[in-house]
């Protein structure tokens, strides 16, 4: 099996076998080529001569162990393919692996390099010189450089897969046409962390991201997101790990000055190490951290984390994967130092701490012997927290293999002479499908991303000082939208070790019965809880406005629900309608009594003097309207309405015209007994009967015009009361009410008139005065009547009217008829011919 390495940091190449590193052997044909960009530095600066001044070539600082982790991956893949009878046998795979450095300007030098095959080689009497053409391209790490890469090497159609590069806008593929990766885009992990966001309640938070693609186009989908979902950014700022100290100092002190306590941070592992740092200075605790996958899994992070910054921070991370037998090769490291490349001597001394001879600067420096035990190290190299990342690298170079084993028509062998073409590759992977030994599944949709799948974890402290990654939830956007993000039933610890969910909100819920109303010149997520006014309601928590309740309902005095009106109206069974009820039932058996008194006393002198024809007249008027004030109580409907006030009128008009009646019959019959004078011919029985026909004819036709043109009808009342609805009878045409009852008092007042004149004629034959002072009473209610009727509210306005109704009815019926009766039952001795027709004594 041949490997080829080409590590840019010395533009150097180096040829080794990993079971023979002393028999490296060339490039032979047939062989196919991956090219791997890694970043085995985590940082790089300009160097200047001190003398001249002038720039010299790039340098690689801070030797970062993870770019060696992710090289070892794509060799574990490597070698099993070619040891592989199933997948590409008798083809060996190759590799060429570059240092960026963190640099965009590297990633773009030495993907050309890959592409054009024209590496500058340091000595050239290395004996694995032999160009050979890169198929496909794994890398890089971080998104900028990716896209930097993809950009150059797009319109060669070489794929180029990434195992940790997330910009959403990696999924463009007009732009990035031959781009691919094993790791799912943050359009899906921004999402999933403002719906984390908005789960937890926290409505105003701060944001801190990385200034490149990964940072500023995964906050920007966070953002959108967050305005849907309601959540606000206090603020969000932006830094790079290479801005100079004051920078960094200001994002400090806008976090400092800010009310939010939930950071979400969209952070590479190097920028949150440096903002760690930071916040390490100035003691700044007590903040919940919301992380992207960039670093919230990362366990260096966690271990440099000593004041306990981020305990509890919360976000999510790429799932859990296990790769059999890649742990066991990562760490084998002897075969590295059969190597005469300055890389793997760099390499040697970071991990076991010590320097070889020729490199000894100090006297305390350890020497290095090139057989050191890996048992006894203890740092980032030996720790597989990252194995999830190391499994994408697995799957990239799996999938290039599929791709490769299906264009050469591989079965029990492959067929060699096939011319491979970058573009067939791009379009076989792209198209690819298959299960890795571990059976994860790995294919790409038409953006060249794999399926989002996002394991929510917690840090969790333990007893060492080292935070524990808890795996609380999962996101999965295979899933259903309201499915999709799942918490389990596990304790979350948050921001210093509380076990209750940190609050962070601008303002308060607005409760039931309040609306909001904006803060000027604030967020939405700021504002006011306002009541709402008399008539309105809102029943729900941060309601943005006030309902008024329909008009059968009323708002409680917390305006948070409309409570259904309480139906008012004089009924039989309260207290009130039963007492009128009871004066009503009265006043008619009094009347009847007073009716059978007349009927059985109906010969005597005193009841033929008073006309007793118009006598039980007046007593079945008077009946009726003892009677008609029962139909004002009870529940209005359409037929009572128009029933109570035509009845009343009509009523009260037989009633009144049979007064007025017996009236001119006692004023014209002492006219009559004056000499030359013969009125009563004019005004005789007949005549009687006729008048008192005319005047309640002309009542019907002013009640038959009032139904016909706008009659009485059932009227619900909101007005009146805010919690109750008066059920009672629109007058429908206010004249025609009026006109009833303007007539009513007129023919009372031409009653009055009458009596009055007749008061003075012989007593013992005058019922006049009676009837005068039955008009008064009359009067005198229904004068009361009018200014009661208009000021009372609902139902009593009713009870005045029914009141006017009994007390006048009683006035007649007491004024008119019981001293006569008085007279028949206690004084019959008075009940006679001479009596009623002598003459009272002189006064």
């Amino acid at each position: 099996m041949l490997l080829v390495a080409s590590f840019s940091q010395a533009e150097e190449s180096v040829c080794r076998q990993r079971g023979d590193p002393e028999n490296p052997q060339l490039i032979k044909d047939g062989d196919i080529v991956l090219g791997g960009i890694f970043s085995f530095h985590s940082s790089w600066r300009n160097r200047q001569d001190n003398y001249t001044q002038k720039p010299l070539p790039l340098q690689c600082t801070s030797l970062n162990f993870r770019g060696f982790q992710f090289a070892q991956a794509m060799l574990f893949a490597i070698e099993e393919i070619n040891n592989s009878t199933d997948l590409l046998p008798g083809i060996s795979l190759g590799y060429k692996i570059y240092d960026a450095c963190g640099s965009i300007a590297r990633s773009v030098r030495v993907a050309l390099a890959l592409v054009n095959g024209n590496e500058i080689l340091a000595s050239p009497s290395t004996t694995c010189t032999k160009p050979a053409q890169v198929q496909a391209i794994m890398g890089e790490t971080s998104s900028s450089p990716s896209a930097a890469i993809a950009t150059v090497i797009g319109p060669f159609h070489i794929p180029q897969i990434s195992h940790f590069s997330t910009c959403a806008c990696l999924s463009d593929k007009t732009k990035y046409p031959s781009f691919l990766r094993t790791v799912p885009s943050d359009y899906y992990q921004s999402r999933a962390l403002a719906q984390l966001v908005k789960h937890f309640g926290w409505t105003w938070v701060g944001a801190v991201r990385t200034n490149d693609d990964y940072g500023n186009n995964g906050m920007a989908t966070f953002t959108e997101t967050a305005q849907q979902l309601g959540i606000c950014l206090e603020y969000s700022v932006s830094f790079f790990r290479t801005d100079p100290s004051e920078k960094i100092q200001k994002i400090i002190e806008i976090i400092k000055a800010s009310t939010s306590k939930v950071i979400v941070a969209f952070l590479s592992h190097m920028d949150m190490d440096v903002l760690l740092h930071e916040f390490s200075n100035y003691n700044l605790t007590g903040y919940q951290w919301v992380g992207s996958e960039g670093w919230i899994f990362d366990s260096q992070i966690a271990t440099i984390d000593k004041n306990h910054i981020l305990d509890g921070a919360i976000g999510l991370s790429i799932p859990k994967a296990h790769v059999s037998g890649m742990r066991e090769f990562m760490l084998d490291v002897k075969p590295l130092n059969s190597s005469n490349s300055d890389l793997f001597t760099e390499f040697w001394e970071a991990l076991f701490s010590c320097k070889f001879k020729k490199f000894i600067t100090t006297e305390t420096s350890r020497d290095c012997t090139g057989h050191e035990d890996l048992a006894g190290v203890q740092n980032s190299f030996t720790d597989m927290s990252l194995m999830p990342i190391f499994n994408n690298v697995y799957k990239g170079v799996y999938a290039v293999a599929h791709a490769l084993h299906g264009i050469l028509s591989c079965n029990k062998t492959c067929n060699n002479n096939v011319q491979l073409d970058p573009f067939t590759i791009l379009q076989y992977i792209q198209k690819i499908y298959f299960k890795t030994k571990e059976e994860d599944e790995v294919y790409f949709n038409e953006n060249g991303d794999p399926p989002a799948k996002y394991e929510i974890i917690n840090w969790q402290p333990r007893q060492n000082d080292i935070a524990d990654f808890v795996t609380v939830g999962l996101y999965d956007t295979s899933l259903p939208a309201d499915n999709q993000l799942k918490l389990q039933n596990k304790t979350l610890i948050w921001a210093k070790n509380s076990l209750q969910v940190p609050v962070s909100v601008c303002s308060e819920k607005c409760p039931p019965g309040t609306r909001k109303v904006l803060q000027k010149g604030k967020p939405v997520c700021c504002y006011d809880c306002i009541t709402c006014a008399e008539g309105e309601m809102s029943n729900v928590t941060d309601s943005i406005t006030c309902v008024r309740c329909p008009p059968e309902y009323w708002s409680n005095e917390k305006r948070d629900a409309c409570i259904k009106k309480q139906a008012v109206f004089l009924s039989y069974e309260e207290i009130m309608g039963t007492l009128l009820t009871a004066a009503s039932l009265f006043g008619t058996c009094m009347t009847a009594v007073v009716a059978l008194i007349f009927f059985r006393y109906r010969k005597t002198p005193l009841v033929r003097a008073n006309n007793s024809e118009l006598s039980f007249l007046l007593l079945f008027s008077l009946t009726l309207c003892f009677l008609c004030s029962l139909t004002f109580i009870g529940r209005p409907s359409e037929w009572s309405c128009m029933l109570r006030h035509t009845a009343f009128g009509i009523t009260f008009v037989l009633c009144i015209s049979c007064v007025l009646g017996k009236t001119i019959v006692v004023l014209m019959a002492f006219k009559a007994r004056l000499p030359g004078r013969n009125v009563m011919k004019w005004f005789g029985p007949t005549q009687q009967r006729l008048s008192v026909l005319g005047f309640t004819l002309i009542q019907v036709i002013i009640c038959i015009l009032w139904l016909t043109i706008s009659p009485p009808f059932p009227f619900e009342n909101f007005k009146e009361f805010k919690d109750k609805i008066i059920l009672e009878c629109a007058l429908g045409s206010p004249v025609g009410f009026w006109a009833v009852l303007g007539y009513i008092g007129l023919l009372a007042i031409l009653c009055f008139i009458f009596a009055f004149l007749a008061r003075k004629l012989p007593d013992n034959f005058n019922e006049a005065k009676f009837i005068t002072f039955s008009m008064l009473i009359f009067c005198a209610v229904w004068i009361t009547f009018i200014p009661a009727y208009v000021s009372s509210p609902g139902k009593f306005s009713v009870a005045v009217e029914i009141f006017a109704i009994l007390a006048s009815s009683f006035g007649l019926l007491i004024c008119i008829f019981i001293p006569k009766c008085y007279i028949m039952l206690l004084k019959p001795e008075k009940n006679t011919k001479k009596n009623i027709f002598g003459k009272g004594a002189p006064k």
